[in-house]
This record gives structure tokens, sequence and C-alpha cells, in this order.
């Protein structure tokens, strides 16, 4: 049985001198979290851990908290409008109040939304039910026992490979990693320069001689190569046995990454051991040079200690429904405007024909590239008409392009601040941490 008057139809709620009447049916199921716990305390202790006094003669519940943003949440959970921010009312009081009914920044409009978004991203404040001494996390875990010593540990390990801001190892190991990458793509790039492929034939004719003596880990390129991806392999070890979730982390796209820009490596490595180091196949076989490729790979690599990158990831994976509708647009516009240019071009006029535009897929290049306003000049319309219809056609590609633009950057914008708040959070942890 509920704590309070035995027999009472009703419950009063005093929220800052504001009363408010709500039938014991309706508090069971009562949209506010904090609201509806009060139907299963059962002692005076269980009541109090809910709000701050009561009467218990009157059956009503004293809250501490601002009347006005309770009249406007009460009005949105009983569906009688939108969440809105109160009238001069700062939006991180607002904010606070909503966490502590129980209701997350999502259920604003998004106006209101963006204008938290901007507040937050001035003070570099966020709240999180996961954040230690948030508000609402102890409500959110009743109970809650503190963790054992072995499961600290792991979770320390795995923010410390996971979260670059997160204490100061985590910076010093992302800044090593971050030099692997560009000691790694300094590395393949110069390997493509033809003085450096001349050294390495003269080094695999020195190992012919004495194969047993120098192999190919003697050469310095070898050694830096396989020195990084040790260490990349080891990273991804380490990250997986401290990852909660197995299984999540081999579907993570980083985690994808990853695997892609190692496995060519020891896949390269078990070729040479198989066909020989100094063998036809390796010399001229495609596979391995598609796999040595594959490397760049390890540029994208960055994108865990970088915002601007994780950023871009987070927008194109929210943005998928635009980017569909931009390459629909492309592909509508690259149809049409290739037809007619072959028609212009081509199709009228055998005698004078522009050979450039013999079939619609040759004037398809003709078409993205205009739309996209590159203009390579490899090749142009000769004819009256199909340069109007090329004028026509930049136009259109501008236009169409900039369509779902908007769309695209308020995603960035939002994508951007999320994952500032995320990082400006470890790093009040990493300053706590730094200062004891």
């Amino acid at each position: 049985m509920t704590f309070g008057r035995s027999g009472a139809a009703s419950v009063v709620l005093n929220v800052g001198g504001a009363r408010y009447s709500l039938s014991r049916e309706l508090l069971k199921d009562f949209p506010l979290r904090r609201v509806s716990r009060l139907h299963g305390c059962r002692s005076e202790r269980d009541v109090l851990e809910v709000c701050d006094d009561y009467d218990r003669e009157r059956n009503e519940y004293f809250f501490d908290r601002h009347s006005e943003a309770f009249g406007f949440i009460l009005l949105y959970v009983r569906g009688h409008g939108k969440l809105r921010f109160a009238p001069r009312m700062c939006e991180l009081s607002f904010y606070n109040e909503m966490i502590y009914w129980g209701l997350e920044g999502a259920h604003l409009e998004y106006c209101c939304q963006r204008r938290l978004d901007d507040r937050m991203s001035d003070t570099y404040t966020f709240y999180s039910a996961d954040e230690p001494g948030a508000p609402g996390r102890d409500e959110a875990r009743p109970g809650g026992g503190e963790a054992a010593p072995s499961r600290r540990w792991l979770e320390r390990m795995r923010r410390t490979f996971e979260e670059p801001t997160s204490s100061l190892a985590a910076q010093i190991l992302a800044s090593v990693s971050v030099v692997f990458v560009i000691v790694s793509m300094v590395v393949l790039c110069a390997s493509t320069l033809p003085d450096w492929r001349a050294a390495a034939a003269d080094n695999r004719s020195l190992d012919d001689r004495s194969r047993y003596s120098a192999g190919p880990g003697r050469e310095p390129s070898g050694i830096i190569e396989a020195i990084c991806i040790g260490w990349f392999t080891a990273e991804c070890i380490v990250r997986f046995i401290v990852s909660k979730n197995k299984c999540e982390f081999v579907k993570r796209p980083l985690n994808i990454i990853d695997l892609l820009a190692i496995t060519p490596y020891y896949i390269s490595v078990l070729m040479t051991v198989f066909t020989g180091e100094n063998s036809q196949l390796q010399r001229a076989g495609v596979t391995l040079r598609v796999l040595r490729m594959m490397r760049i790979f390890w540029v994208i690599k960055l994108a865990r200690h970088f915002i601007g990158l994780q950023t871009l990831g987070l927008t194109l994976k929210r943005c998928y429904r635009e980017m569909v509708m931009l390459l629909v647009f492309i592909c509508v516009a690259m149809a049409i405007f290739s037809a007619l240019s072959q028609l212009l071009e081509h199709g009228l006029d055998l005698e004078t024909s522009n050979k450039d535009f013999a079939s619609i897929p040759a004037a398809c290049w003709w078409v993205i590239i205009s739309m996209t306003t590159v203009g390579y000049g490899d090749m142009y319309p000769i004819t009256m008409p199909g340069r109007i219809l090329g004028g026509v056609c930049v136009v259109s590609g501008i236009v169409l392009l900039a369509l779902p633009i908007t769309f695209i950057y308020h995603s960035f914008v939002q994508c951007y601040h999320e994952l500032k708040f995320r990082s400006a959070r470890y790093s009040r942890s990493l300053s706590a941490e730094f200062l004891n």
C-alpha cells in the first residue's frame, strides 16, 4: 500500500508554492519518473528520498523546485502542447528541472534544443545520466553499490584507449598513436618515389646474394612498417580485450577500419612466405600491390583522435537520407542532360557531329563535370543549342547541389556540438586528475 493517508482518492503536489492535485490511479503510470515513484513509497524514508517534505494528513508532497518550469512540463506530459523553455528562465536551469523530473533534452522542441546546445557550448556544460555527479544519477540507480576494483580498472583502461581526452595517460597514448600513423603514411608515400624504388631494388639484389643474412625485415622501410603494424595490432587487441561488448566492438566503423588497415600487411607477409621474397609473382602481382595500397586506411585512424573527422563521419551517418536524395537529384539530371546533349551534338547532324558526344554514357561524363562546375575542358559542346544546354546544365547543378546542403550543415553543427561536449566532459576529469 502506498505510504500516506489511507482512503484518500488523490494526492497534492506542492511545487514551489503551486499546488497540483492528482488521482492515485494516475500516479502509478504518471509520465514523470519522480512523481510516479511516489506510488511505490512504503515508508517515510522512501517519501523523503523523492520529495523534500510532506504532510501525511493532507496527502500533500512538497518539492522545492521552480513552479513555472513544472507547469510547462506538466502541460507537456498531459498532451496539451509542446515542450518549450519557460519565459525569462535560463535554458540550463530549465534543463536541470527537466532532468530532475525525469525528462531528457530530446523532449524539447527542435528550436529549443538548438538554444540549449548553444548555451551548453558557451558554458561547456553537459548533463548526462551516466556521469558522476550529474542530476538524476542518484535516482536513476538507487542503491547502486560501488563497482568492484577489477571492473573499475577495466573501465579505466577502456576509457584510456577509447577516449583520448579522458586522462593524461590517454592523451600520451593518443599522441604516440598519431605519431605512428604519420610515420607509416610518410613511409608509404616515400616508397612510391622512383629513387626509393631503385634503392629497394638494389637491396633486393644484395639479398639474392645472401638470402639468410639479409631478409626483407633488414630494409629500413620494412623495419619501420613492422614496428608500426606491431603497435597498431597491440592497440587493437588491448581495446578488444577491455571492451564491454565484443560483438558491438567488431561492428564499430572505426574498428572495422583498423582491421582493414592491419590485415593487408599480414596477408602480404604470408604471400611472401609461400611465394618467395624474390619471385616474379611478388614483383608483378596485382594482389600484393592492392594490399599495399590498402594501408592508406591508416590515415582514417586519425578520426579516433580528432573531433573534426569524427564529426564528418557522424554527419554522414545521420544524413544518409539527404545524401541519397542528393544522389537521386544528380542521377536524374544526368540522365536528362546527357540524352539531350547527345542528341544536340551528335544525333541531329551526323556530318558535323561532335564525336565526344557519340553516346549517352560518354555525355554523362560531360554532364557530371559541368554540374559540379569542374570543367576539365576535355570535351565541350560546339553547337549553339548544345552550348545553351550546357549553361542550363551548370545552373541546374548549382541549384540541385545547394538544396540538401542546409540539412547537412545543421546536422554537422549539431554533431560537432555533441562531440565537443563529450570531449569537454572528459577534459574536466583530466584536469581533476592532473591537479590530484
